[in-house]
């Protein structure tokens, strides 16, 4: 007889290998056909809601590593709160206006922007955004993210824009929008100005200058010894370029400066600076006449060194930002193209003069000799200019950190133009109050954006484009006064409604404004429109109201924002200015932040490295679980590294989870819970532990869902799978499984808690391993009024009447001493003393602790140990093998009786029965069961 097919093994159609690049199409195909996300949302309508706002990614490329981890962070925290019950629609949204696109589009497309009129751009731009949505769709519903692909929301659609209008319209009727010449920073090759989100810093080599200025009045200061002498001001500039609208020397009204004598002249500088400066420009500045305080020099006056400027006085200024760190603590101010230098130039009253055109090249006003020089193509020929004149005192070229155009990743420049602002000292207070009243995760993030927010002013939300939504402003032909109000934001916010964003080019002023507007400072009837658009992250920053508060299933404020780190400075702040500014509050209950994704060695990804994985790779090889189960795996709060090497290890142990469940499929194959279900307090003890382990592993699991601490979840479920099932108590059970009668209750007592334990296991698993978990779910015996996705599953409940303390200090204490037990019987089995386990009989030489643990199991010893007879001895032995215990020690020796046929165990008892005369009397009587 063939004992073999008498035994109870393993059948599941489940396959062992996952072929999830093959698989998952299928299960993507299932979900859609069956409007997975339709019934979801239906069976949790009048739940509570849970609200996350997907910040919406630019429509003008291929998803990167980035994207995927973003994208399935909030699919695994929708999916973790719909199995809490929660009311979860996820809307997915993209950003399709402004330059990032624009840019993207006339690259692509080759086109010259120049050449093409508004709307034709406006066109190309429209259907290049369109076309990149579809695409991108795809891949993010590829990655498993479920959601109402069907009905994004798009900055371009006509409700959003005519929303957006009506919150700049809200804004600008509260006073918090404004017309004003500022210096802001300008992207020359983008022609534009751009915000301080638009902005990222790397490293340039840049020639400093260090420049006399001769003075002219010197407040009765000069020392004696120095009259009579050609005195200068010694300025200090990183930028040579912006020489030519120099107005003012900057000086700190607290220092000491020095009056040196150089080579027949004067030099005044800050004292603590000479032996720096002397040291660059190889001088000897150590013979000083005298010193005066900066007050002292207030309202002095230099007069400009390029004698073209007829004169033109540079007026000595107050600063409390000089310092002594660098330069001379004399610091060149041209208002035009700085920040500080704008403020210092308000405050004294100066000229605000910028020689430089859109194109970042320099105008007349610079001088013929510059005339049309690109500004950075100007540093040389300025310097060289300055030596001319006998004003260069020394140079140097330095590498520092300088800011670029996050888009095209050119340096930028300051430049004073007149822009639309959104006056944030308005509302900052409340902004501040709001910013306390959110939830961030992690905690650091409050602080930032805290910093962020407090020190900031202005906004400057226009930009020198056409594809985005324009500034909604109205000239007077007559007067040139601006024209806006509710009238005017109503009607243009009803064009948009209907013709959406191109009816400002498509209209004319007159068509656009209200019948029978007039100008309500001169009463002129004709008006021009603002040619500027607004800020993209006005766009996305108003989509809280156009979105969540608009659409029925949303709600506002959203329970959640999750972006990347740097959107503390981009759509973290722009919404919650928009928020603050139109409804007084945050438009949002808490923020998740994640980090960067890098590559293995911490590196930032690059095609020049060659260092980049994108994701249509990794689902090609691996398939988009392997995707989510690295995001779950990862600490996301820092950067997060992927690497070839990391890929392979994760899937590993996905390999081992999914063996674990289908152990698990395959042995519950012959199991129907609703009749064959064992009382949990009929259970033999190991199964009562296995359930009690299960729900400790709840804990930890719901609690690491709830702080979003996802890689504290990765590694309780893995090691659950794989030491303390696959490698203990699955190990263990394999002799109850196969050999014994295939209703009894031992085994059915073994199934009750495995069915258990893959029940629960698959509601925990599927937020992240998705497509695996509905595999499972699909192959899984289950009751006829099972929902058809294991995504409507509810979230399992901790059944702490399961929880024994006592139960796990004893076999925890079991497990440990185990562990020793197993290490002499491997290096047995290495020696060739035994091969498999069940070939040993193990005498275990315990007192003590060990003794009273082993005694507490003595029963079930040999099977606990997988061999086929375990005797306690009380007490040591000479030439026991010893253990890593003092109180333990183990002989093995080879196994006493004959060899089942069936379960391999050696028995006393095989050839007791003469039907079958191979058989232990257990596996006789189950054969005889079976027959």
């Amino acid at each position: 007889m063939d004992y073999g097919k008498t035994l109870n093994l393993p059948e599941t159609e489940f396959p062992m290998r996952a072929g999830l690049p093959q698989r998952e199409p299928d299960f993507l195909k299932f979900w859609e056909e069956n409007d997975i996300y339709g019934k979801k949302q239906a069976l949790h309508a009048g739940h509570k809601k849970f609200v996350l706002h997907d910040g919406p990614p630019y429509a003008n490329g291929k998803i990167h590593m980035g994207h995927a981890l973003n994208k399935i962070l909030k699919d695994i925290i929708m999916k973790y709160k719909y199995a809490r019950g929660f009311d979860t629609p996820y809307v997915p949204g993209w950003d399709t206006h402004g330059m990032p696109i624009e840019h993207a589009a006339i690259k692509e497309l080759g086109l010259n922007r120049n050449e093409l009129d508004p709307l034709t751009l406006r066109r190309k731009c429209h259907d290049f955004a369109l076309q990149w949505v579809d695409i991108q769709r795809e891949d993010f519903k590829r990655l498993g993210v479920l959601g109402d692909w069907e009905n994004p929301y798009i900055t371009l659609h006509h409700s959003f824009e005519a929303e957006q209008i009506r919150v700049f319209g809200t804004m600008a009727n509260k006073g918090y929008i404004y017309k004003g010449k500022k210096t802001v920073y300008w992207c020359p090759h983008c022609e534009t100005a751009l915000a301080e989100a638009e902005i990222e810093y790397g490293e340039q080599k840049t020639p400093t200058i260090f420049v006399k200025m001769p003075l002219v009045k010197d407040n009765g200061q000069t020392p004696e010894a120095a009259k009579g002498k050609k005195a200068y001001m010694v300025i200090w500039t990183t930028t040579p370029w912006t020489m030519p609208a120099n107005v003012a020397v900057a000086l700190n009204p607290a220092l000491e400066y020095a009056w040196v004598e150089c080579e027949g002249e004067v030099l005044f500088m800050a004292k603590d600076l000479l032996a720096q400066v002397g040291a660059v420009c190889h001088k000897d500045l150590s013979n000083i006449l005298g010193t005066t305080l900066g007050k002292d020099m207030e309202f002095a006056e230099c007069v400009h060194p390029f004698p073209e400027y007829n004169n033109r006085r540079s007026l000595v200024v107050m600063a409390d930002y000089v310092t002594t760190e660098a330069g001379t603590g004399c610091v060149h101010t041209a208002p035009g193209h700085g920040d500080v230098d704008f403020e210092t130039g308000l405050k004294y009253k100066l000229p605000i003069l910028c020689p430089v055109d859109s194109q970042g090249k320099l105008t007349e006003e610079a001088g013929e000799r510059f005339k049309g020089m690109f500004v950075f193509d100007a540093n040389i020929p300025v310097l060289k200019y300055l030596a001319e004149l006998n004003c260069l005192l020394g140079k140097e070229n330095i590498k520092h950190q300088y800011a670029h155009c996050w888009r095209c990743k050119n340096p930028i420049i300051f430049r004073a133009t007149s822009q639309w602002f959104a006056s944030i000292d308005g509302f900052r207070d409340e902004a501040l109050k709001s910013i306390d009243d959110v939830q961030w995760i992690p905690s650091w993030g409050q602080q930032r954006i805290h910093n962020m927010v407090s020190d900031r002013h202005d906004w400057c939300i226009s930009r020198q484009r056409v594809w985005g939504v324009p500034i909604p402003v109205f000239y007077c032909d007559n007067c040139g006064e601006h024209l806006i109000n509710e009238a005017t934001i109503d009607s243009v916010a009803n064009w948009f409604e209907k013709e959406g964003s191109d009816a400002w080019w498509a209209h004319t002023a007159e068509e656009l404004l209200p019948e029978g507007t007039v100008c309500p400072k001169c009463g002129g009837k004709h008006f021009h429109k603002e040619s500027d658009i607004m800020d993209v992250w006005f766009d996305s920053g108003s989509s809280h109201m156009a979105v969540a508060a608009k659409r029925p299933e949303l709600s506002w404020p959203v329970a959640m924002y999750l972006e990347g780190s740097d959107q503390h400075r981009g759509w973290f702040q722009s919404s919650l200015l928009t928020s603050v500014a139109v409804a007084g509050r945050a438009p949002y209950e808490s923020v998740l932040t994640h980090g960067y994704v890098v590559d293995g060695d911490g590196r930032k990804m690059s095609k020049s490295v060659g260092n980049v994985i994108v994701p249509q790779d990794v689902i090609k090889q691996y398939g988009a679980d392997i995707i989510r189960l690295w995001t779950a795996s990862s600490d996301y709060k820092a950067d997060i590294r992927i690497s070839p090497k990391i890929l392979k290890q994760l899937a590993e142990v996905y390999r081992k989870i999914r063996n674990t469940i289908r152990y698990i499929l395959g042995n519950t194959n012959d199991f129907n819970y609703e009749a064959d279900a064992v009382p949990f307090n009929e259970m033999l003890e190991l199964d009562q532990w296995a359930l009690m382990h299960l729900q400790l592993l709840k804990k930890e699991v719901t609690a690491a869902y709830e702080s979003y601490d996802f890689h504290v979840l990765y590694h309780a479920i893995h090691n659950f799978c794989t030491v303390e099932m696959s490698s203990f108590y699955l190990d263990i059970l394999k002799d109850r499984l196969y050999a014994y009668k295939a209703d009894s209750k031992e085994r059915r007592s073994a199934q009750t808690a495995m069915h258990e334990i893959l029940m629960d296991l698959i509601v925990m698993l599927s937020p992240v391993l998705s497509f695996t978990m509905e595999e499972v779910w699909q192959f899984m015996k289950k009751p006829a009024n099972a929902p058809e996705s294991v995504q409507m599953l509810p979230w399992p409940e901790v059944k702490e009447e399961y929880i024994n303390e006592e139960l796990e200090t004893k076999w925890d204490n079991f497990i440990e001493i185990r562990s020793e037990i197993t290490k002499v019987l491997e290096l047995a089995r290495r020696n060739k003393q035994i091969g498999h386990s069940l070939d040993a009989k193990v005498e275990l030489h315990a007192e003590g602790e060990a003794l009273a643990i082993l005694k507490s199991v003595e029963k079930d010893l040999a099977t606990l140990l997988i061999v086929s007879q375990a005797v306690i001895v009380e007490g040591a032995a000479e030439g026991a093998e010893a253990t890593g215990r003092e109180d333990l020690k183990v002989t093995v020796a080879a196994a006493e009786g004959h060899k089942c046929e069936r379960c391999w165990i050696y028995s006393d008892e095989v050839g007791q029965d003469a039907e079958h005369p191979t058989l232990c009397k257990r596996c006789a009587e189950a054969v005889k069961d079976c027959v």
